[in-house]
């Protein structure tokens, strides 16, 4: 199956808004991130949909500042499906961004109660496995210093906390071989190999 120009779209929209960004600590453009999150969604089964939520799935909590209509910018151009995802894989929408601690636990409490088909858990998934994956890597480059990067809120204790209680909320919501990859990932992270 292809996909539709609305990808193209997604693709194009995803690139202007992060254009300016880059992933915390390393320089690398932002778009790296959304790239593969997208890819992983689309290599896992997920539908277009989804992996068009994959490419824009930080874009209300990482451009709300910037662009104070994105939702309304993300339903118009792609529908109430992507949207629904990509609130659904926000922490917040809000600006200021309330405490580090009190968004993590809102989250794990929204991914818990989801239903197991709801669409944006595979994208959330995606997205937690790339993000793991990438601390894994520069931890692997720059040591412990990697910890600075996060919030103070967070540190390695914090970061590992959350980290973890997203691979049990995921082995029970989606079993299977990326949900087992996030608790390798994180069992990895927390030997600090």
């Amino acid at each position: 199956m292809a996909y539709s120009t609305k990808f193209d779209e997604a693709l194009v929209f995803a690139s202007e808004i992060h254009r300016h960004q880059t992933r915390k600590g390393n320089g690398v453009p932002y778009i790296t991130h959304l790239l593969a999150v997208a890819s992983i969604v689309g290599t896992y089964g997920g539908s277009e949909t989804q992996v068009i939520g994959g490419l824009l799935h930080d874009a209300i909590e990482d451009c709300v500042r910037e662009i104070p209509d994105i939702a309304a910018q993300i339903h118009g151009r792609f529908g109430g499906e992507v949207l629904a995802i990509v609130q659904a894989c926000s922490d917040t929408e809000e600006d200021p961004k309330p405490p580090w601690r009190a968004r993590k636990e809102a989250y794990l409490a929204h991914l818990a109660e989801a239903a197991p088909e709801a669409p944006y858990l595979l994208v959330s998934l995606a997205d937690k496995v790339h993000n793991a994956s990438s601390i894994v890597q520069d931890y692997r480059v720059i040591g412990d210093k990697i910890w600075e990067r996060f919030n103070p809120a967070a540190g390695r204790e914090g970061t590992l906390w959350y980290y973890r209680s997203l691979s049990r909320i995921f082995l029970e919501k989606q079993p299977g071989p990326l949900a087992t990859e996030l608790a390798r990932i994180v069992d990895v992270m927390e030997a600090g190999r």
